[in-house]
């Protein structure tokens, strides 16, 4: 064997035994987590100090109309690994003069199935006139509203907002969080691949639209979630996940409360 061949050879060997190597620590380390373990996990605001908190699920305004269970304190939890990257995120956020704002973080599946229990029962409409105004709720899970597994169990995966530091309100992004309709979906009146507005409402039930304006302020906090390691819903402007996420296939079951 040629020694250029033979070198060739060894490094190839060596970056695939690294390759190998990083791949099984990855799910050695999954499969050594149990769904109640939440070491892995930090409380948001220990490393990113600067959000701002609004817990739908742990008050009562929310689809549902009342406390979520499994929430048992008001306060926010994410993998280390996406508290790190959100960090980043709001570092990069408030140069531009605004901060985050989360309406839910890691949802125990405690709380889907609380979720499930309560589409099932097509005659509590307590919130429909704010949430899902435009649907029958017999349609909620045909439609992908509700799922048995969300990604926010997985602990990576969560939904937020900006505030505007200079008027000391909250970006208007043109809708709610939580709204069940296609004026949700990052797509709605424009481009979120190029950032361009459109105006196109086609996909409006009642012909609503958002303006240019609106659409540019959902953009922005497109663009720095995406910057810093996070992929985005194409049904919910709010809802983004770590594409890297550490656990991607165990969906965890301890309850949301601070974690010290």
């Amino acid at each position: 064997m040629k020694k250029e061949t033979f070198w060739t050879l060894a490094v190839f060997l060596i970056l695939c035994g690294v390759i190998v190597a990083t791949c099984c620590s990855k799910n050695d380390k999954e499969k050594e987590i149990t769904p109640d373990d939440n070491s892995a996990f930090v409380t948001l605001t220990d490393v990113v100090p600067d959000v701002i908190l609004e817990l739908r699920y742990y008050g009562t305004y929310n689809f549902v109309g009342a406390r979520i269970d499994g929430y048992q304190e008001p306060v926010a939890l994410l993998t280390k690994v996406a508290a790190d990257s959100l960090l980043a995120v709001s570092e990069d956020l408030k140069a531009q003069g605004y901060r985050l704002k989360i309406y839910d973080a890691y949802r125990p599946q405690e709380g889907v199935d609380h979720f499930v229990r309560w589409a099932e029962d097509v005659t509590d409409t307590l919130m429909k006139p704010y949430f899902y105004p435009d649907l029958d709720k017999s349609v909620l899970f045909d439609q992908d509203y509700i799922a048995e597994k969300s990604g926010h169990t997985r602990g990576s995966t969560l939904d937020l907002t900006l505030f505007d530091m200079t008027t000391e309100k909250e970006l208007d992004m043109g809708g709610t969080f939580d709204f069940f309709g296609p004026e949700s979906h990052p797509d709605f009146c424009g481009n979120p691949d190029t950032g361009e507005y459109t105006g196109d409402n086609g996909k409006s039930p009642t012909g609503q639209a958002i303006t240019a304006e609106q659409f540019a302020n959902r953009m922005i906090l497109r663009k720095a979630m995406l910057s810093h390691g996070f992929k985005a819903f194409d049904t919910e402007w709010w809802h983004f996940c770590l594409k890297d996420e550490p656990f991607p296939d165990t969906y965890f079951t301890f309850p949301v409360k601070r974690i010290k």
